[in-house]
């Protein structure tokens, strides 16, 4: 990354939450939360849009409200958690993610056919680490991953996907076994072995761009630089792309607030474990955030 007083300010973030609200349709959806189930929430809405971050400008926490301390580790707590397979409230509080609580009460999973405190078949940890096949045994995504790319870098097939089709879709002769849709976690890795140089595409289906979005940022910059560290390369740029990208009406007046606020420099964000060599082995506490001078923090609603 560059030091700090050669980096610009990146309005990217500002720009499209400006956009969504000018541009945005008003819809009335059935979110990937369970907001369809109680008639949902009126949102600004549009398709298809795209954020680029190249690392040497910094790294990708937003400046328009602080997202230091517990944000930062606890959206590094939730990656880390689904990588290694967690899919029950139990298993994401041992790496330190609590938020998933009220998605998970036993009213909202008995909907589901699911435990109580299950997020189920279909969740991120579930699709990342035990993948159901034909053959019977569990394929772990992440660990192939990275063996095809320290075999075959220059492939183009390091794609990791959250979609679990009979466990997420829903119809009268088919019951969905996931209490949250996956909303984001289709991530294509392009490795340059010429350069030692990672590129990470992550898609979103669904985009929360006030609250759910920051979050997702900082998850798949982080699993960029993760990997770059177990492969030998570092991480050059990440892009997001927003399928469905929305702000609710409950946050129209905090996302006013946000956009008053002026842009800054995006900050520093470092591995401090260079011993660590198995993607599973990371840990919330092995990234150091600084250089980071954001506004003010600001708690901003989402529906459950």
């Amino acid at each position: 990354m560059k030091p700090l007083s050669e980096r610009t300010p990146d309005s990217q973030y500002h720009d499209l939450l400006q956009k969504i609200m000018d541009e945005g349709v008003e819809v009335n959806p059935i979110h990937g939360t369970l907001a369809g189930n109680k008639g949902g929430e009126k949102a600004r809405m549009l398709v298809g849009q795209q954020l680029r971050y190249k690392l040497e400008n910094g790294f990708p926490v937003i400046t328009e409200r602080d997202l230091s301390g517990q944000m930062f580790t606890g959206a590094l707590a939730e990656h880390i958690a689904f990588l290694n397979g967690a899919r029950t409230q139990e298993q994401l509080e041992k790496f330190g993610c609590s938020w998933w609580k009220k998605w998970v009460t036993k009213e909202k999973c008995d909907i589901f056919g699911l435990p109580e405190g299950d997020l189920g078949d279909g969740s991120y940890g579930a699709a990342w680490a035990s993948f159901p096949t034909k053959e019977g045994e569990p394929f772990n995504q992440i660990k192939n991953l990275v063996q095809q790319i320290k075999e075959r870098p220059y492939l183009r097939t390091h794609f990791i996907s959250p979609w679990i089709p009979q466990y997420t879709l829903q119809h009268s002769g088919l019951r969905r076994k996931v209490v949250v849709a996956p909303c984001h976690g289709w991530i294509h890795i392009l490795a340059f072995p010429e350069t030692k140089e990672l590129v990470v595409h992550h898609f979103q289906r669904s985009a929360d761009f006030p609250v759910g979005v920051p979050f997702n940022m900082i998850q798949y910059a982080a699993f960029g630089m993760m990997l770059g560290q177990i492969l030998g390369y570092s991480l050059k740029e990440v892009v997001y792309t927003f399928s469905d990208i929305h702000i609710y009406e409950s946050q129209y007046e905090k996302v006013k607030e946000l956009l008053a606020r002026e842009p800054r420099r995006l900050p520093t964000v470092a591995i401090n474990n260079l011993g660590v060599t198995d993607i599973f082995e990371f840990r919330p506490e092995h990234f150091n955030l600084s250089d980071y001078e954001p506004h003010e923090k600001m708690f901003i609603p989402t529906p459950v």
